[in-house]
């Protein structure tokens, strides 16, 4: 089943050194003939001016809008762990509802929303637009961590004449960073990776490397986005091994066995 779901991204890799135009395997390439293969493909990512300023735009959108989604949901997370505050559930369930409400339908409601109060097609709209989509992954790994927090460490910390903002960052911010960190990673992902909402809310000046991916396959069956494809994986796979060791390093300082 793994093969079977992973094959799709496996038989992209050799692809994007193909030498030709088109989205196929030549003859020369079955045939493993070096004149099959070239690297003209990431040289056009590199150097075309449309992908460089797709680049830029992707890198600058998605770190601040992951910064936003860190602050408010790692905030969010600590609030809703504390079991006096009142309907938690329901406000949880509404956190995270950017997860569960089809992407097409949040996208539709804030062009609406942005055009009312001018926000459409701006910078600063597609970042909040990205945070709004990247808090619910951080409250979620955020309140896994917080899980297997021990409380009275903070009331240790507060009978020591610590105040709730240094409690914060001396006791609890250094045990729940993991879950953080991983939240930060899915935000920063999904930001990176999202192309409908930026349709939407976005601008010609503002399009992304997967706005400019899609303009790719819909206008011109150009293999550059190939090579594109073959950066964004290695960059995920990257990103999400990082996950992985934070994840075992979390359930390490929670004293769960990482088997």
């Amino acid at each position: 089943m793994f093969v079977f779901l992973i094959f799709p991204i496996l038989v992209i890799l050799p692809l994007s050194f193909n030498a030709g135009e088109y989205f196929t395997f030549t003859p020369e390439m079955l045939r493993l003939d070096p004149a099959g293969f070239s690297l003209k493909h990431y040289k056009d990512f590199f150097f075309n001016t449309d992908w460089r300023v797709a680049t830029f735009n992707s890198f600058r959108i998605a770190p601040l809008a992951t910064l936003i989604a860190v602050a408010f949901g790692t905030l969010a997370a600590i609030g809703l762990s504390q079991s006096h505050v009142p309907y938690r559930r329901a406000i949880m369930a509404i956190l995270i509802s950017p997860m569960i409400v089809p992407l097409i339908i949040s996208a539709a409601g804030m062009y609406f929303f942005y055009s009312r109060i001018g926000l459409q097609g701006t910078y600063i709209g597609v970042v909040l637009a990205h945070a709004a989509l990247g808090i619910p992954f951080v409250i979620i790994t955020v309140t896994a961590t917080l899980v297997g927090f021990d409380k009275s460490l903070t009331r240790a910390s507060a009978s020591l004449g610590a105040g709730p903002v240094r409690t914060f960052w001396k006791v609890q911010m250094p045990l729940i960073l993991p879950g953080v960190i991983s939240g930060a990673l899915f935000a920063f992902i999904t930001s990176f990776d999202e192309v409908v909402v930026v349709l939407f809310v976005g601008s010609a000046s503002l399009k992304t490397m997967p706005w400019e991916m899609f303009n790719g396959l819909r206008e011109q069956i150009s293999p550059t986005i190939l090579a594109v494809a073959t950066v964004l994986v290695t960059l995920s796979i990257l990103l999400l091994a990082t996950v992985e060791l934070l994840r075992r390093r979390s359930e390490r300082l929670r004293g769960v066995s990482a088997a």
